[in-house]
């Protein structure tokens, strides 16, 4: 009679066991990384493969490899155990009220390292939240939440958004103005007076809201190519077809380097300007814990990121 245990019988933790061996490279090392005893660890191995009907590595060898049975199986295994956790991830946020889904608006100026950085851990915080991701500019950020496209945003403040949307401060980014060193602009000696700016085109990054349609800043001449992204101007910029604003943490290598040149406009006076960016939300409807935990997680982020070192002259 068959005393083998029923294929049913599987359990998780005989396949984490599995999973254990395989990454351990041995049934001592995983033994010693799960504190049992290697007889327990070299038992529940063939216990699963009896429960399977397959031999899950060749024992012919010093240290046990994998079969091509086993390296399926291994996959499956670990395929298995994601759900699991996926699972238990799903019911604890709903316990905790996590929201399933999240749609977040960020304005193109936020430093992208800081960005992606927060994205990593809010991945790992919250496995089982979707996330859509917009990077906008100007007013189409604070539409995006108006329109309850997203949930929450990061952008500048601009005319015309209700008092129904929320702001709070949330970074700020410093801007500076270049030019390709082969730009007329860079080889002009001293502060660069607007009648000298309103003979060169000034590339500058398209509004797409209907919120601020019209509505320009730090607009300098009356010569103007459009963008729709920060990177296709960084590109034109460094090309010489004109001049603009940048973040600093952006053109800080291409400054040092001398692919761009600082300029400084008369108007301003200034070499630099910082533009505060604000964190969104509808006021009756306030971010839910994951949403509050990667506004505060990109804030944090953002501080020491969104100002480059000066370079030096």
């Amino acid at each position: 009679m068959d005393a083998s245990p029923p294929a049913d019988a599987l359990t998780l933790d005989q396949l984490r066991l599995f999973l254990a061996v395989v990454d351990a490279g041995s049934f001592s090392a995983a033994a010693r990384g799960l504190h049992r005893a290697q007889s327990a660890v070299s038992y529940g191995i063939a216990n699963l493969e009896a429960q399977l009907g397959v031999s899950l590595f060749d024992r012919a060898t010093r240290t046990p490899k994998l079969t091509p049975p086993g390296e399926e199986l291994a996959a499956e295994a670990r395929s298995v155990c994601a759900q699991v956790d996926r699972l238990k991830a799903r019911a604890l946020g709903i316990t905790q009220g996590v929201e399933p889904r999240l749609a977040i608006a960020v304005e193109h100026l936020f430093p992208l390292p800081a960005l992606v950085s927060a994205l990593v851990e809010f991945r790992d915080h919250f496995p089982t939240v979707s996330l859509t991701l917009y990077t906008e500019g100007l007013g189409a950020v604070g539409e995006l939440v108006l329109r309850r496209t997203c949930s929450v945003g990061i952008g500048p403040l601009v005319p015309h958004l209700p008092e129904t949307i929320e702001r709070k401060p949330l970074a700020s980014v410093t801007m500076v103005h270049v030019a390709a060193p082969t730009h007329p602009l860079a080889r002009h000696r001293g502060p660069l007076p607007s009648t000298l700016l309103n003979e060169y085109v000034q590339i500058i990054l398209a509004d797409r809201s209907q919120l601020t349609e019209n509505y320009e800043v730090g607009v300098y001449s009356g010569r103007t190519w459009r963008v729709l992204d920060l990177t296709a101007k960084h590109a034109l910029l460094r090309a010489g077809l004109g001049w603009g604003g940048m973040p600093v943490h952006v053109v800080a290598d291409d400054l040092v380097r001398k692919r761009l040149v600082r300029l400084r406009l008369e108007e301003t006076g200034m070499s630099s300007l910082e533009v505060m960016l604000f964190s969104m939300h509808r006021v009756a409807e306030p971010p839910g814990p994951a949403a509050q935990w990667l506004l505060e997680r990109l804030g944090k982020g953002c501080d020491g990121k969104a100002h480059a070192p000066r370079p030096k002259a």
